[in-house]
């Protein structure tokens, strides 16, 4: 008779509610238990306008819905086919964890109900779930199970989708229909190519000739790349000209750009950007604001403009490089200076645009690997009629302490929106800025 397996009881830590204030829900079967310490720990962020705060508010209220005296006992159903959530207070203090642990800290009480109940019932397996490495490195010193919060993680670095593919041995025909007859290369006039993503792009090539072409999965064709210009700024490569086309590309309303530093991922939204201006009412530059040593940007000097401008200025050294390509009277030069003056070219925190329904705007978010999987989700159901939205960023690059390469939520996008017509993503690799640049991303 096959033996029956232990029933699991996951213990939350505060960062996993904040990361995703529907956490609870994505357990299953399986009981969910609240350390009260982690309660305590929300109403800290109760109050603001970031994300943080938003999934802190959600889940309380979600949490008070739960009505019950049972909610701090027992547990209380979550529904069909999911298991009970319970507070859990007044646990007192395990002995062993007193003598590793001598400071009283909310990680350490929320160790503690884990260590508790894993004591308590020993039937189940209890699992500690932590986006923070070091509490599960803890956790581990004292014998309990602990695990990432995984739920909106990509399953590994190799299956994110790059956006192209080079394809060898094409036929020369192929090539010269192409360039001859560039909308009569159908779906299926290129067997070299297996099972084309919508919008995904291939360099072919065959010894002798060479393309750069994009499968344009409503028409269901083959349609050739060219490496034109935009807005001044010329594509140095094939994954720079693949960019600009799907920046420029009408029917894309969603774009992922994605590489190391120096690729040139926002100066080429931005170029993208205002080379189609007359398509949109306005063009947003924005990125998150991701203070240094975890602190807020309050402890900056200065009013609030002085506050911000440091972690701007990379946005408007990207400006400045495509104002550069024209003379200070050149028409495309005041141009950008009248959409400044108008403010139909905004650069601005984040922070700035939550709440607000865009309607016809090119609206670019800079550094997205510091985003979460739910905070994506919140900016892209922002877009209203008519607007493109362009996510920039480096998964190798990361400043939030509970995000990796496989959790932010760039990569999360890239995952669940392959497949999709409206969506095309490329991931740069050569670095443009300068030799040295590129060498110090490679080797250092």
């Amino acid at each position: 008779m096959p033996r029956k397996k232990k029933a699991k009881l996951f213990v939350l830590d505060t960062n996993v509610i904040l990361h995703d204030s529907s956490c609870i829900h994505h357990f299953e079967e399986h009981d969910v238990a609240i350390p009260i310490t982690v309660l305590e720990e929300l109403d800290n962020f109760k109050r603001g306008n970031e994300q943080l705060n938003y999934h802190a508010r959600d889940f309380l209220r979600d949490l008070d819905e739960i009505t019950g005296d049972n909610l701090f006992k027992e547990g209380i159903s979550l529904g069909d086919d999911h298991g009970k959530i319970r507070v859990v207070v007044n646990q007192s203090w395990d002995e062993d964890l007193m003598e590793v642990f001598q400071e009283d800290i909310p990680d350490v009480r929320i160790l503690n109900t884990a260590l508790r109940l894993q004591k308590i019932e020993p039937g189940k397996n209890v699992i500690l779930v932590t986006k923070d490495t070091n509490l599960r490195m803890k956790a581990k010193a004292m014998g309990i199970l602990a695990q990432d919060y995984t739920t909106d993680k990509v399953e590994s670095e190799d299956k994110i989708y790059t956006g192209r593919r080079l394809v060898e041995n094409v036929t020369t025909d192929t090539i010269d229909t192409l360039f001859s007859k560039p909308f009569e290369v159908k779906g299926d006039d290129i067997p070299e190519i297996e099972t084309p993503v919508p919008n995904e792009n291939f360099i072919l090539r065959n010894g002798t000739k060479s393309a750069l072409a994009t499968y344009d999965g409503f028409d269901d064709q083959y349609r050739k790349i060219d490496k034109t210009p935009a807005y001044g700024i010329t594509p140095r490569n094939s994954e720079q000209a693949f960019a600009l086309a799907a920046l420029t590309n009408p029917k894309i309303q969603l774009v992922t750009l994605s590489g190391k530093a120096g690729t040139g991922k926002t100066l080429l939204a931005l170029a993208g950007a205002l080379e189609c201006r007359s398509q949109f009412r306005q063009i947003y530059l924005a990125r998150p604001i991701v203070p240094l040593s975890n602190q807020d940007i309050g402890y900056l000097p200065g009013d609030i403009h002085s506050k911000i401008d440091p972690y701007m200025q990379p946005l408007w050294d990207n400006l400045g490089v495509i104002r550069h390509q024209f003379n200070d009277n050149d028409t495309k030069a005041l141009k950008i200076n009248d959409m400044l003056e108008q403010e139909k070219l905004v650069i601005t925190p984040l922070a700035y645009i939550r709440g607000r329904s865009l309607q016809k705007a090119f609206f670019i978010v800079d550094e997205a690997q510091n985003l979460t999987p739910h905070e994506v989700k919140t900016i892209i159901t922002r877009a209203g009629e008519g607007t493109k939205v362009v996510f920039t960023g480096d998964i190798h690059q990361i400043d939030q302490p509970y995000l990796d390469k496989l959790s932010n939520g760039l990569s999360y996008l890239i995952n669940r929106m392959t497949n999709q017509k409206i969506f095309a993503h490329i991931t740069l690799e050569k670095g443009e800025r300068s030799y040295l640049a590129d060498l110090a991303s490679n080797l250092l």
